[in-house]
């Protein structure tokens, strides 16, 4: 699946827009990962626990999005973004969205 932030994908043209996809994950981390958490931010730096977590989420919603945008006949998503809201203490949702396109290679010169 061809992806891409932009609103174009560099050397194919797009051929049919068809919509807005979606991908969504709701997480929490478990009562042990979060006492691991808590010692580490006693030591500051990077919380790897919540990293790995975080990276999880959103290579889960990001798959998520691709099978979405497969399932509506697209071969690439363009605008891709990624959003991440907390819906209740310790739970948070990550969302990835786009929209799903059908593009094809342009010709060469």
């Amino acid at each position: 699946m061809h992806n891409t932030t932009a609103l174009s994908l560099a050397g194919f043209r797009i051929s049919k827009e068809l919509g807005t996809v979606r991908g969504i994950v709701v997480r929490s981390r478990s009562v042990i990962g979060n006492i691991g958490a808590s010692i580490q931010t006693l030591f500051g730096g990077d919380i790897t626990l919540y990293s790995e977590l975080c990276e999880h989420a959103r290579q889960d919603a990001f798959e998520r999005l691709c099978r979405h945008a497969t399932s509506v006949g697209a071969n690439a998503i363009i605008g891709l973004r990624y959003d991440a809201t907390e819906i209740a203490p310790g739970v948070t949702e990550v969302l990835c969205y786009g929209t799903a396109v059908v593009v094809t290679p342009e010709a060469a010169a």
